[in-house]
Order: C-alpha cells, then sequence, then structure tokens
C-alpha cells in the first residue's frame, strides 16, 4: 500500500477548478487530506472493504475510490468485489441498489446528510395507490428509486437504457416513476423513432436537473459559438432539444473523452466535469456550476468515521421481503436490456 503524500494528491487534484466543495485544490490543502486519506487506505485493507464514489461526489473522494460511475456502474461493479464491504459515497437509495445486488455483503453509506429530491418525490404507498388506480399498466421506475418502490414496480431502468426497456415492454400503457421530465423525454424520444407508448409519470424531479434551461444554452453559445452542451435525460425537453448529445453520466463521459470540441458544457451536476478535469486535463468547460447538497454531503471524515466505527444509521438494512421483491424488479431490467 503505498502512502499518499500531500504532492501526490496535489498532483491529481490540482486542474480541478469547479465541482468540489472546494473552488481550488492547493498544496495546503491536500496536506490537511494526506493523513485522512492514508487512514482510509489503512481500513480498507484491515476490513476488506471497498470503497464506491459516485461520479457527483467531491474530487478527493473520487480519488479514493477503487470503482466510480453511477448508481448502476458501481452496484454492478460491487458484485465482483470479494470484499466483505462496500462504502457507498452517494445517496442512501444507490446504497440500497448496491445491496439488493449484494445482499450478503455489509453496506455502510457515509453521508450524513440522506436524500434525494427525485427518490424522496414517491413513496411506496404512493406506488400501491397508483397500482390500484391504473391496474392494466406495467409500472417502470429509474434506478433512483428507494428500494420500498422498486419492490412494488415492474421493471428497472437507468438513464442509458430506458428507451430500450419501455420499446421491449409489450405493454403500450407505462406508468414512468418518478421523473417528469425523463418520462416526457422518453415519450419524444420514443415517438421519433415511431413507437407509441400510452405513457403516464409521476410529478418528481432532481432540482439539481431542473434548474437548465435553453436560454443559458444559447447565451453560452453566443460566446463559445462551437461549444458542445452535453445533457443528461433529468433535464427538461426544451433543454435536451438544443443540446449536441444527450445521455447517462457514464455516455456524456465517454461522449467527453472521445471528441474533440473546443470546449463543453455538461448539464448534469458539476461532479462530473471536477472528474473529467482529472481524467481529461486537456478538456476546457465552461458555464455555471451547479451542485447536489446529498451528493456534496459526503466527505473523507465522514467515510473514516463508517470505517472505523459505523453506527446502525450507518448500515443499508432491508427487510427480505423487500429485498426479493426489489431484485426481481432489477432482474427484469437485466431480462429486458439483454
Amino acid at each position: 500500500m503505498t502512502a499518499l503524500t500531500p504532492e501526490k494528491i496535489y498532483e491529481t487534484l490540482k486542474n480541478v477548478e469547479i465541482g468540489g466543495t472546494r473552488c481550488s485544490y492547493s498544496l495546503e490543502t491536500c496536506t490537511d487530506f494526506s493523513p485522512i486519506m492514508n487512514r482510509i487506505l489503512e481500513l480498507k485493507k484491515q476490513k476488506n472493504a471497498v470503497l464506491l464514489a459516485h461520479s457527483y461526489v467531491s474530487p478527493e473522494i473520487i480519488m479514493m475510490a477503487d470503482f466510480v460511475g453511477d448508481s448502476y456502474e458501481l452496484s454492478k461493479k460491487a458484485q465482483t468485489t470479494s470484499a466483505d464491504t462496500i462504502v457507498f459515497t452517494a445517496v442512501k437509495f444507490m446504497a440500497e441498489t448496491a445491496k439488493i445486488l449484494n445482499p450478503g455483503k455489509t453496506v455502510l453509506v457515509p453521508s450524513t446528510f440522506n436524500g434525494c429530491s427525485l427518490a424522496d418525490s414517491i413513496t411506496a404507498a404512493d406506488v400501491a395507490q397508483l397500482r390500484d388506480l391504473y391496474p392494466n399498466y406495467t409500472f417502470v421506475c429509474y434506478i433512483n428509486t428507494t428500494a420500498a418502490v422498486k419492490a412494488l414496480c415492474d421493471v428497472c431502468v437507468t438513464s442509458s437504457n430506458v428507451y430500450k426497456i419501455i420499446e421491449r415492454i409489450p405493454n403500450d400503457n407505462i406508468y414512468f416513476l418518478p421523473d417528469k421530465l425523463m418520462a416526457k423525454n422518453v415519450k419524444n424520444e420514443l415517438e421519433s423513432r415511431g413507437i407509441h407508448k400510452n405513457i403516464l409519470w409521476w410529478d418528481g424531479t432532481c432540482y439539481v436537473h431542473e434548474t437548465y434551461d435553453p436560454d443559458m444554452i444559447h447565451f453560452l453559445r453566443l460566446k463559445h459559438p462551437d461549444i458542445k452542451v452535453v445533457s443528461h435525460p433529468e433535464c427538461d425537453e426544451a433543454v435536451l432539444s438544443v443540446s449536441d448529445f444527450v445521455g447517462s453520466t457514464s455516455q456524456m463521459i465517454n461522449y467527453v473523452k472521445t471528441s474533440n470540441a473546443p470546449s463543453y458544457f455538461l448539464l448534469t451536476e458539476c461532479g462530473l466535469t471536477s472528474r473529467l478535469k482529472m481524467e481529461a486535463p486537456s478538456k476546457k468547460f465552461v458555464g455555471s456550476c451547479t451542485m447536489c447538497k446529498y451528493m456534496k454531503a459526503n466527505s473523507l471524515e465522514d467515510i473514516l468515521r463508517v470505517l472505523e466505527a459505523p453506527t446502525p444509521s450507518d448500515v443499508v438494512q432491508l427487510d427480505s421481503n423487500t429485498l426479493a421483491k426489489a431484485s426481481k424488479c432489477i432482474e427484469a431490467m437485466f431480462t429486458y436490456a439483454t
């Protein structure tokens, strides 16, 4: 295990200007990080733990992670590890997905400020009531939902496979939850392909993605005519209509890394920009920074805390009934997506 010196940490983080809990990373800041990071490395080895980091968390956490990605990528990666403990730095519903896919492992959530405006917009009781109102509909839930909600739905989707799965579902009556903006975008995209589904949706949104509007894009294009606008499908349909590329976080990363535009504007939580500044430092990014308060609630200090002495509230616990039903919902996604 190689120690992380302040100089090594600074070399990794020095190009990050937006997307973290700090506007920039000085050598002094990295000197403060060093003892905490090295203690985390020691504890991971001692406790046979793996650290997963969503692309939206702060750069110093991404630097420490064994795997970085979106919630689906990370949960799948967790299935391949021999670690006994998974520390999932993101939000709780994502850690629940990791637990569903890895029921025999201990899953810890280091954030003390757990939540998500999108996942929290709907409850299991809401879904039960909707199912009574719409008995002939197939209920499709975005992966950004709690385990209790997944347990009452027919199939789960991600932002990268949602079009394929809804197209393949034999029922033309679809109830999509909880993201109304993604539901509208799915309906528009499928109709553009000549596929007509009767899609209803819940009234949830991600507070980060709903802040973007077309005027912002038009203004930036006046100053940067050659900019490439790269958007997440949780944005409004009017935003997607004036974007150059639309895709999941992993698809957005691949687009930026493989294209040669002079600059990019990423319409998603700006942790993705900070990750790309570490992985592709030659790329130039412009535009405003919108942070998720829930993702940024994760910290090195809390990762250290849950590795040293986790409390019951840090441990993801799912009852056997919820786990079994939510697992069936996710397995349906694998069936439709392959």
